[in-house]
């Protein structure tokens, strides 16, 4: 199996980028450092796209691997064969190469081996290959022994069906084939199990086509089934499947074996096969599903990463909550807590004058700019109280102030978890929620990292699926993340450090005790004085690192120390040196000298490949620039808007907070998020919602219906 040839088809890339891709991998490399540094070694792929490589690679040594034990486990056993051996060879998944195996398996004893044991395989071998000329009857009375425990012909013919059947159902061709007629033919049924209104109602009783249905089905069925909602079976063409069998086994429909056979193959069909099948069938679905989920969860999970971050504003986090009452943290521009407080203006205790009396004094002591209001619970009676705040404020003191909701999802984990008591170690648990919310605002990825991924809440059935697998993906997402806007060496907590290519928990954690011991970093090759950072995990982590306000300019842009040299000559190229980039009134002329640059020829003079050399070339125009200022803004709201405002044919903005297969969820300031349909997202056909928007987006939506018993809000992009 030539393995780069593969994946080179299987991603669309050329088989060279695949071997580069893999020869780096091999090295030890890290995605990030390899997309954005090895760019001339891969042909410029994408992290997507290299850690997608990654992943076809393992599976397909581990491919590799199994058809090898698979190999001498048969060849030890003295039964293997050249067709064998072409077979795993030919094998493309690893459900292939068991199904090869299963006859030669290690079996737990079955009736086939009990016959086996009882001396009945001759009688089957001559059922099966029907060449006997004399009646089978009499054949078979030649079995009959009492000491075995075969006092009958009939027991004898039943014990050489039994090994037939497992033969049938052992050989691999069949399995395969019944596989493919099963999803091109076959149907995946539901059926109520408890009549009780639920979320699965659709599929009471339901059908659809095996090669049709979508990914979050799949998923709802499982949770229903699992919930006990639902009783689900596969459907399957099964007059084709034993035509397909009869055909390829009964020699002559008119001889005395064909009677014989076909009760076997009905039995072995019905007895070991199907139900094999159905699991396989179920597993597959269910594992495609589970990888589609975690996609989705993934972009998602990274569009919310790189949020657009408010920078410079003083923000007040507002943890709504009812009997318990609403949290307050006052965070400064830097992120630092200001002040903490309870207030009750919501049920039961519905004390808005003293909720008021305590707030309005801390926003003006403390000259807060925003509100950032968590969307759990009571969030939109909060939304009201903090409107009303603003108004009052306005009018006492004539200060404009703004409010937007921020998804609190995971923040009670956050909460809870040892970080945030070595954060806060004096800090109430629960106030630790509004203080994560605030920071959410200000810096959205440096406060998500502390988070476990899959409790950022942008999913869809995220605990439904394989956990481990879950993880790992969302762990290279947040990588992707936070590598693709850098990190301030100087400010960054262990927990944003420990996402840097290069770096784990532990050299993240000297990190922040080296810079607790010697005061703030000057520039990065310091970092190879911290304790088990060594030359390799230096050359992954650099590029990444942002040293503001230190000896080299170049050091707050992602251009790798090992591209000092050719930077500065870039420079040289238009006449400036490195200090330069750190003169406000310079940097309009380098821009615009950079801009008019022959990026070819220069590449060439430099002896430096082209793509690197535009990378460089952008980073010295944008010192210091965070990708993230270039993604939508939250929507900042000073008054509330209610769900009996709502209105059919109304206009609105909104925000997506939400992707899924079938569509996104919109928050258009009302309780709930309005759904817009796949089939409302644009007048042309949409195969994917994430091709259309992302998370974060503020986009214009029209309502179409709205549900005021359920308080649901359909919403459509055609405008």
């Amino acid at each position: 199996m030539d393995i780069t040839k593969i994946i080179a088809e299987e991603l669309n890339v050329k088989v060279s980028q695949v071997e580069a891709a893999v020869r780096l991998i091999d090295e030890g490399n890290t995605i990030p450092f390899i997309a954005r540094y090895r760019k001339e070694a891969t042909g410029g792929l994408s992290d997507e796209v290299l850690r997608e490589l990654g992943e076809r690679l393992t599976y397909l040594r581990n491919l590799e691997e199994r058809k090898e034990e698979v190999k001498k486990s048969i060849e030890n056993q003295g039964k293997l064969t050249d067709d064998i051996v072409i077979s795993l060879t030919l094998a493309k998944t690893l459900a292939e190469v068991e199904d090869i195996y299963r006859a030669y398996k290690q079996k737990k004893r079955t009736r086939a081996t009990i016959a086996k044991e009882k001396g009945l395989e001759p009688l089957a071998t001559s059922i099966y290959m029907q060449l006997e000329k004399r009646p089978i009857e009499e054949v078979a009375k030649e079995y009959i022994d009492v000491e075995k425990g075969i006092e009958t012909l009939e027991e004898a013919l039943a014990g050489a069906k039994d090994i037939i059947a497992e033969i049938i159902s052992d050989e691999p061709k069949y399995r395969k084939e019944i596989k493919r007629l099963c999803y091109r033919e076959g149907k995946i049924e539901t059926k109520v199990a408890k009549e009780e209104k639920s979320n699965y109602e659709m599929y009471y009783d339901f059908s659809e086509k095996l090669n049709r249905i979508p990914s979050h089905r799949i998923l709802a069925i499982n949770r229903g089934e699992k919930e006990e909602f639902l009783k689900v079976k596969i459907e399957k063409p099964e007059e084709q499947i034993l035509a397909y069998i009869e055909k390829d086994i009964i020699k002559d429909k008119n001889s005395q074996f064909a009677g014989i056979l076909e009760e076997t193959i009905l039995d072995s069909w019905k007895r070991l096969i199907e139900p094999s099948i159905e699991r396989e069938i179920r597993s597959d679905l269910t594992e495609k599903a589970e990888e589609q989920a975690i996609k989705v969860f993934g972009q998602n999970a990274k569009q919310l990463l790189l949020g657009a971050p408010l920078k410079g504003l003083t923000v007040i986090g507002f943890d709504p909550a009812y009997r318990t009452g609403c949290k307050i943290a006052v965070i400064d521009e830097t992120g630092k807590l200001l002040d903490t407080t309870t207030i009750y203006p919501t049920e039961p205790q519905n004390d808005v004058g003293g909720a008021k009396k305590t707030l309005i004094p801390m926003i003006a002591k403390y000259d807060v700019d925003m509100f950032a209001i968590g969307n759990g619970t009571a969030s939109r009676e909060s939304e009201v109280f903090v409107a009303d705040v603003i108004k009052e404020v306005k009018e006492k003191y004539g200060k404009e102030l703004h409010y937007t909701i921020v998804s609190e999802a995971g923040a009670s984990v956050y909460s809870a978890s040892k970080l945030a008591t070595e954060e806060y170690p004096d800090i109430n648990v629960s106030l630790r929620g509004a203080i994560s919310i605030a920071r959410r605002l200000q810096d959205p990825l440096a406060e998500l990292v502390k988070i476990e991924p899959k409790a950022i809440g942008v999913g869809q059935y995220q605990h439904d699926v394989d956990q481990k697998n879950l993880s790992e993906s969302l762990t290279g997402v947040v990588e992707d993340a936070v590598n693709q806007v850098g990190v301030d060496v100087n400010t960054a907590t262990p927990s944003l450090l420990s996402y840097v290519a290069g770096i784990n928990k532990t050299i993240a954690n000297n990190i922040v005790k080296y810079r607790d011991e010697n005061g703030k970093l000057k520039e990065r090759k310091e970092l190879l004085k911290v304790p088990k950072l060594g030359k390799v995990a230096y050359e992954q982590c650099a590029g990444f690192i942002r040293v503001f306000d230190g000896k080299n300019p170049l050091e707050v842009t992602a251009v790798h120390p090992e591209s000092y040299e050719i930077a500065e000559k870039v420079l040289q190229s238009i006449g400036y040196r490195t200090k330069d980039l750190s003169n406000k009134e310079k940097m309009k002329e380098i821009r615009q000298k950079l801009h008019s640059l022959s990026i070819p020829k220069l590449a060439k003079d430099l002896e430096v490949g082209e793509m690197t050399l535009k990378d460089i070339v952008e980073e010295l125009a944008k010192p210091g620039r965070d990708p993230r200022e270039e993604m939508p803004k939250p929507i900042l709201r000073s008054d509330v808007f209610k769900f009996e405002d709502l209105r059919e044919g109304q206009i609105l903005t909104g925000t997506v907070r939400n992707i899924v297969d079938f569509g996104v969820f919109v928050d258009v300031g009302v309780k709930h998020d309005g759904l817009v349909h796949i089939s409302e997202m644009s007048e042309n056909f949409v195969k994917n919602p994430s091709d259309i928007v992302s998370v974060g987006d503020i986009v214009k939506v029209k309502v179409i219906d709205i549900d005021k018993e359920r308080q649901k809000v359909k919403l459509s992009m055609k405008i």
